[in-house]
């Protein structure tokens, strides 16, 4: 499965928006620091994702981009296919349908679907949290 940068940039800023304060909207600026986004390049994606229905936009000094929908309620790979198209990978359309592995590469195919549409960015960002919560370095000598 190859992913463009964009694709990757966007799961970035929908994760950074999955791990803020529900309804609490959030600067460009910040979402571009965190997740080291360029941040004219992340404009582009987060008007994107609004098109796409994945997040909303409120104007003003308090203003910026958050979810439209729960975090819960947006897997990965709604994302990847919207950003991605609906192969998922840029090596499929190369691919054979009369080859020895075409039936492979569908099981290939199936399977990597299974994980990504089964995965959602509350899920993420809870596996995130709890990682580096059980890293935590002790400093005591």
């Amino acid at each position: 499965m190859n992913i463009s940068v964009k694709g990757e940039y966007a799961l970035q800023a929908v994760f950074d928006l999955a791990a803020q304060p529900a309804g609490t909207p959030v600067k460009i600026a910040d979402i571009a620091t965190r997740q080291n986004i360029p941040q004219k390049f992340l404009e582009l994606i987060l008007a994107s994702l609004k098109q796409g229905g994945f997040v909303e936009s409120r104007r003003g000094a308090e203003g910026g981009y958050l979810l439209a929908r729960p975090p819960a309620a947006i897997t990965v790979g709604e994302v990847l296919r919207f950003f991605e198209g609906a192969q998922n990978g840029r090596t499929r359309g190369r691919r054979k349908t009369d080859s020895p592995f075409a039936e492979l590469w569908r099981q290939v195919d199936d399977a990597v679907s299974s994980v990504v549409d089964h995965a959602t960015f509350a899920d993420l960002h809870r596996q995130w949290t709890e990682k580096q919560q059980k890293f935590v370095p002790n400093w005591e000598i």
